[in-house]
């Protein structure tokens, strides 16, 4: 897809992106212990298209959940293209409806002695206590969905972009678990940063991703056509590469508490102060000096890499700074205006740098 028609996308808040069973699954088998005894919502996932539902459908008992709830809003314009071998519509059934599906058990219903998508297929199928119309439009907003998140242990889904704000939001507002995708640079958000600052929200083992998307929208460019083909998908069928995406959770995780190896030394050429911040600039998150525990700025990738017990985390360096940050946190880092950092954005020798997170490294 050419970067004006996701441009375009974002502005249209049209968010059907509908992620690949191959990136849900290399990802969540990385959270297999938290699952055990516990209610998973996706609450954007069509059952009849979400890869989401499809993989905690088939693995419902290796994982040992006790109820899997997935809802979408108002259907969706590719619906049953997800999983077209899965679930049948009946042609009187009006295409744009709100589903939600509830099932608290996966048997060999076909008797072929595998738990399988044919057997989830019959249960939905045939269990009128398993599929049932929302009242609503199925929107994660209204009330009758936000009863479900309550009884819900962990929230997994790819909520919609333009809404990811709010939807994270309302995550911490209910004090849900989650593993949820989105832009790489939603870190940089005021609604989001103090999240991670706080360590309440971190990186999956995902982050910085090129991922394959099924859309609405038409892949006109080329390159990004030849990338889809070379993962195995057809972008005629509006498969498109979207650069920049991550996952995101409060779910610990091995990966979080892996400390960085440092081995470079701090030298003042090698790394330069800020003009506008008390704080040394380290272009490359490999080359963290090892003998420097003073503020200093990374790229927002450091994020992937951070472990809570090796650095701690002052603040965010970017366009939104002066406005978003404590008083408190400015005076830390003598932050002074500077007429090229548009906000808070670091600046050496008079121009401005990309954002950059402000870290100390612990002792």
């Amino acid at each position: 897809m050419a970067r004006e028609d996701l441009t375009s996308a974002r502005i249209a808040k049209n968010d059907e992106f509908y992620t690949q069973l191959d990136d849900i699954s290399r990802e969540l088998k990385y959270y297999t212990r938290h699952f055990q005894g516990k209610v998973v919502l996706c609450n954007c996932d069509d059952p009849y298209e979400s890869n989401f539902f499809k993989y905690f459908a088939l693995n419902f008992n290796r994982l040992g959940l006790k109820k899997l709830i997935a809802t979408c809003y108002d259907g969706s314009p590719v619906a049953g293209d997800e999983l077209p071998l899965l679930f049948e519509i009946e042609e009187t059934e009006p295409k744009k409806i709100a589903y939600k599906v509830e099932i608290t058990e996966v048997q060999d219903y076909n008797n072929d002695g595998a738990v399988n998508l044919a057997d989830v297929q019959w249960l939905i199928q045939n269990d009128k206590n398993v599929l049932s119309l929302l009242k609503g439009n199925g929107d994660f907003r209204s009330q009758e969905c936000i009863e479900l998140l309550k009884e819900a242990d962990i929230v997994v889904t790819n909520p919609p972009f333009s809404l990811f704000r709010e939807y994270v939001a309302q995550l911490y507002q209910y004090d849900k678990k989650f593993i949820i995708l989105g832009n790489m640079n939603a870190v940089t958000f005021r609604e989001i940063f103090p999240l991670f600052k706080n360590n309440r929200m971190w990186t999956g083992n995902g982050f910085n991703l090129s991922m394959v998307f099924k859309t609405t929208y038409p892949n006109k460019l080329e390159a990004n056509r030849q990338y889809v083909k070379n993962k195995g998908y057809d972008p005629d069928q509006n498969y498109v590469k979207t650069p920049a995406i991550a996952w995101y959770t409060n779910l610990d995780i091995q990966k979080r508490h892996e400390p960085l190896d440092l081995y470079k030394t701090y030298n003042s050429e090698e790394f330069p102060h800020y003009d506008n911040y008390d704080a040394i600039e380290v272009g490359k998150v490999s080359e963290i000096p090892v003998d420097y525990f003073e503020p200093m700025g990374v790229p927002i990738t450091f994020l992937d890499k951070y472990c809570p017990e090796q650095f701690e985390i002052v603040w965010i360096a970017c366009g939104n700074t002066k406005a978003s940050a404590p008083k408190e946190i400015l005076q830390q880092v003598k932050y002074k205006k500077h007429v090229e950092d548009r906000g808070g954005c670091p600046v050496l020798n008079g121009k401005r740098t990309y954002a950059r997170i402000l870290i100390r490294r612990k002792k």
